[in-house]
């Protein structure tokens, strides 16, 4: 093998209800982008989502399909913050973010390593507005 292997997490899986209220949600709270919508058959949709166009990992908006993966959704990381939003600007995201109806846990705080609140996305997982140092 010649030189350093390529490797990124291509996308990470978020469990959803449906297909359709996650899209609205991710798009209006979060001001996502749809970076794919493609119909696979059987109801079945590759939907990816992202901050912005080209960020590095989407999240693929996966339809709960057994009831252990609909039992899974809004406690994917168990209570713990499961993903970390980084902006550049905490104040105007956290300001538009609570004007678009994100429930935050917490007031912003300053850590060590930045700003820093956790909000609760539409099914009740915990990320991190953060805005590092």
């Amino acid at each position: 093998m010649n030189g350093t292997p390529v490797r990124r997490i291509g996308a990470v899986a978020y469990l959803v209800r449906d297909y359709d209220e996650a899209v609205a949600w991710f798009t209006r709270a979060l001001g996502f982008v749809v970076v794919e919508d493609s119909d696979l058959g059987g109801g079945k949709r590759w939907i990816l989502v992202a901050p912005a166009a080209g960020a590095a990992t989407p999240l693929l908006l996966a339809r709960a399909a057994t009831s252990a993966q609909a039992a899974a959704i809004g406690n994917q990381a168990g209570g713990r913050v499961f993903l970390f939003l980084d902006t550049d600007d905490f104040h105007r995201d956290h300001a538009r973010m609570t004007a678009a109806g994100v429930r935050f846990r917490e007031a912003p705080r300053r850590e060590p390593y930045g700003t820093v609140a956790v909000f609760e996305d539409l099914y009740g997982n915990a990320w991190d507005l953060i805005e590092r140092r």
